[in-house]
């Protein structure tokens, strides 16, 4: 079967950083699906195991924890899907991944594909749509807030993968008032569209961005991209008892100034629940099905902003790069190999 794989972390820009491969078919072990890939998209997390984690075992490393396709094999304690199934999931960040014409992954992570989308809208979601469902209701428990407040979530990089299908989640789902953060024109519409109440400036101090929207303090915040750039305002920012969750990956993280107003801080790694086993591990094909349906009931619109053709180095590499650049707006899909 065709891969895209690597064996040194090298920059994006060497022909070696990714390469187009064969391998042998894997075989399901008792509660894996064996997958056709038929669409993938990309997400940050793919740059940065690229450029953290090279092969120690002589085999090459295959990225990609987003993908649509064809279940065409069954493991012997799987019940949930049967071959033919059209199916969705982010995977497993520590099993080889989706840029792969065939894939193994545990059935408890993966749901039914929306009968509304093709393959390549359906790549798009399944990694964000997780990240931002667990972060909104695991995390912070927006559901839990009083109904009878004006709650204000911040969403700071409102604009990329993640960001773009939350603010959806927020603005469809919940009574919040949602605040996007974009620094360039285009990305402010793009956030407009998806459902933000308001869009401010992260290029500027956000205390400033609020003020002008007539907002003094917010309920809550999520730190998508850069936190070590807006961490210090958050204690300003934050009414008393309010909540700041983030998903990338700063260099400190210094709280102490969050311990005057009582904020609590949480984190999302959407790999945590596979990674460890957990107990929650089937909730993420829970997810996957419910945004299944929301999809399918036009209440959720996919987050395609690019389509980079055929699954193969080539492509995947200006994919990378794009991400890397920070000027991506939505999700970088590809299909077909």
């Amino acid at each position: 079967m065709k891969i895209i794989g690597y064996f040194q972390s090298l920059p994006v820009d060497h022909a070696d950083s990714l390469l187009d491969l064969d391998m042998v078919e894997p075989v399901p072990g008792d509660f894996d699906l064996l997958i056709e890939v038929k669409a993938v998209s990309v997400n940050p997390v793919d740059t940065k195991v690229r450029m953290r984690a090279s092969s120690t075992d002589g085999q090459p490393r295959v990225l990609g924890w987003d993908a649509a396709g064809i279940v065409r094999a069954a493991g012997a304690k799987t019940s949930k899907f049967k071959p033919g199934d059209k199916v969705w999931y982010a995977g497993d960040v520590t099993r080889a991944g989706s840029n792969s014409e065939l894939q193994l992954v545990d059935e408890r992570i993966v749901g039914p594909m929306p009968a509304s989308l093709d393959y390549a809208a359906a790549a798009a979601l399944p990694l964000t749509s997780v990240t931002a469902w667990e972060l909104l209701f695991d995390r912070l428990k927006v559901q839990s807030a009083d109904p009878m407040r004006d709650n204000m979530l911040l969403v700071i990089g409102a604009g990329g993968g993640v960001g773009s299908i939350l603010v959806q989640f927020a603005s469809k789902l919940t009574g919040w008032t949602i605040i996007g953060t974009a620094s360039r024109e285009a990305t402010r519409d793009w956030v407009r569209e998806l459902g933000a109440h308001y869009v401010i400036d992260h290029a500027k101090p956000l205390a400033e961005g609020l003020k002008a929207i007539g907002i003094a303090q917010i309920s809550a915040a999520i730190g998508i991209t850069h936190t070590d750039d807006y961490l210090a305002q958050m204690p300003d920012l934050l009414e008393a008892e309010g909540q700041f969750a983030l998903i990338d990956d700063p260099k400190s993280l210094d709280v102490l100034a969050f311990k005057r107003k009582s904020l609590s801080l949480h984190w999302e790694s959407m790999f945590t629940r596979s990674t460890f086993r957990t107990p929650q591990l089937a909730r993420q094909g829970e997810i996957l099905h419910r945004v299944a349906q929301l999809v399918d009931r036009g209440v959720i619109r996919s987050t395609v902003a690019e389509h980079f053709g055929t699954i193969n180095a080539a492509n995947l590499r200006r994919a990378h790069a794009l991400l890397e650049s920070g000027a991506a707006r939505g999700k970088i899909v590809l299909e077909g190999f």
